[in-house]
């Protein structure tokens, strides 16, 4: 696939996302880095910011398989993986499969149910299969979970534990929309039985495409150092219980070649990897007291960031 293809490809899943959320064009940016990364995102914050709509925008905008799993209290592992259940007439177990054997999952309000549910999503969001009963189940390609959640401190929720917080490539702050953003919104719904209804755009062929293309985008070997440099900081800071792992620094070098290939480069440059550090590392690092450690942890990568040189390198 040529750079002008892929390019257009993205540009038509972004124009097709904007048609159902509106004055969120950096969202959707990072939706697309983690995208071409075959990252899963972890979306947060209060009711009512558009969250489902985001996640489920990008899904509609791909010719993929597509499944929402409502997470409850009282979800099942199995309602997720799937399960084996005895046939009477064969005499064999059958396999039935579950909510995570499509291709885009949207796992809303993930932190709504208890650990064991949550932790399902564990080897499937790491490894792109499932075990059940000893047998393995691969995943289709491309596989992408993109989750939204409500802040913890909300009744009713469950904080992820860090493993599987580790598992999300990145994690994004839907944030208020402007003013102008939110008189935009109110005029595109006017009323309440019109809804935005989104047609593929890019087939699977072509997401399979973009995720191969972003391998080859060159990250000079300072630059490599420099993200090493800002993970190791992390693990030290002032306040930090725990910093982010070697995972940390794969997802925040691939997260940059997915920007650079997103603004039609086939190199990184320092920037890319300072605006995509705070989503890939914030959620990554434990803080001693978590007491608002969404907005703290960002802020400790911002500091992080303004601490350490910047290398000069040539494009």
């Amino acid at each position: 696939m040529k750079r002008t293809e892929h390019l257009q490809i993205l540009q038509a899943i972004r124009e097709n996302m904007k048609k159902a959320i509106v004055g969120k064009d950096g969202v959707i940016d990072l939706m697309l880095v983690s995208l071409i990364c075959s990252g899963h995102v972890l979306v947060e914050d209060v009711p009512g910011l558009g969250k489902t709509t985001m996640v489920s925008a990008l899904a509609s905008s791909l010719g993929c398989s597509f499944q929402r799993i409502q997470f409850t209290p009282d979800i099942l592992p199995s309602d997720i993986t799937g399960f084996n259940m005895f046939n009477m007439q064969t005499g064999e177990k059958e396999f039935h499969p579950g909510s995570v054997m499509n291709q885009i999952i949207l796992a809303d309000e993930i932190n709504r149910a208890s650990p064991k549910a949550q932790s399902a999503l564990l080897e499937a969001m790491q490894e792109r299969q499932v075990t059940i009963d000893g047998k393995t189940y691969p995943l289709p390609a491309p596989f992408m979970v993109l989750a939204t959640q409500n802040p913890i401190d909300m009744a009713g929720t469950y904080p992820l534990p860090e493993a599987q917080l580790d598992r999300f490539f990145m994690h994004i702050l839907m944030g208020y929309p402007s003013h102008q953003g939110e008189i935009d919104i109110l005029k595109s719904h006017r009323s309440v039985t019109e809804q935005m209804k989104l047609s593929p755009v890019a087939k699977v062929e072509d997401i399979l495409a973009l995720q191969q293309k972003v391998g080859s985008i060159f990250c000079h070997e300072k630059l490599l150092d420099y993200i090493v440099c800002i993970v190791e900081a992390t693990r030290s800071a002032d306040g930090v219980l725990m910093g982010a792992s070697p995972r940390g620094s794969i997802a925040l070098m691939q997260a940059a070649s997915g920007l650079a290939m997103l603004a039609g480069r086939d190199f990184v440059t320092p920037d890319d990897i300072k605006k995509m550090a705070p989503y890939v590392l914030g959620h990554r690092i434990v803080l001693r007291g978590r007491a608002g450690a969404t907005a703290a942890a960002v802020h400790t990568v911002q500091t992080i960031l303004k601490s350490i040189p910047v290398p000069k390198v040539k494009a």
